[in-house]
């Protein structure tokens, strides 16, 4: 019985360790306080700098648009009548709130079977990998937060065509991902 009393104490200590699983950091607005609390992120971070050219801050400031840092994010229910759940909004998923197809594409692309959306290293790598085509494919610099962010929420098909600009709230959404770039950019150069 001592052995199954152990195992299972083992267990739940390890549960407890896990570094808050689905849970978000504690002082989101402070870029050094999420990366002491969270070291593996900017591992994570600076992997896909150096791999996609990425910048840290405009990596971090998407990921809390998209998420706030929470590893299993997921859109709403819809409810038909207010009441009955149709499903999700979206298959959105995980840190970057990648869809099913993009991430589906970026699997295939890159060979990273095992890649999970709820992983900060994979995250952060699909975000890189869909920036750098984004700046391939539109001429849109990964350093260039906004408009890094319109391609991403609207599809680079979609900021192409400027969808964007019939959706004000997009826009003002992707200046205050820009202005949070910019915090945590001058945050990260006193950590």
């Amino acid at each position: 019985m001592s052995r199954l009393f152990r195992a299972l104490a083992l267990v739940l200590l390890a549960a407890s360790c896990g570094g808050g699983s689905g849970t978000a950091p504690r002082q989101l607005d402070n870029a050094c306080s999420i990366l002491a609390e969270r070291p593996g992120y900017l591992k994570a971070f600076r992997a896909t700098e150096r791999k996609y050219g990425v910048p840290v801050h405009v990596q971090m400031a998407t990921i809390y648009q998209e998420s706030k840092f929470i590893s299993d994010a997921r859109t709403p229910y819809r409810y038909a009548a207010g009441v009955i759940p149709l499903g999700r909004q979206s298959s959105a998923f995980g840190y970057s709130q990648a869809l099913d197809g993009t991430w589906e594409e970026y699997l295939d692309e890159t060979g990273h079977r095992v890649a999970r959306r709820d992983r900060i290293r994979d995250a952060t790598d699909f975000m890189g990998w869909y920036m750098q085509e984004t700046q391939e494919r539109l001429g849109v610099p990964v350093s260039d937060a906004r408009n890094q962010y319109l391609a991403y929420h609207e599809g680079r098909n979609g900021y192409r065509r400027g969808s964007y600009n019939s959706k004000p709230w997009l826009v003002r959404v992707a200046g205050e991902v820009d202005k949070r770039a910019d915090m945590y950019a001058l945050q990260l150069q006193s950590c």
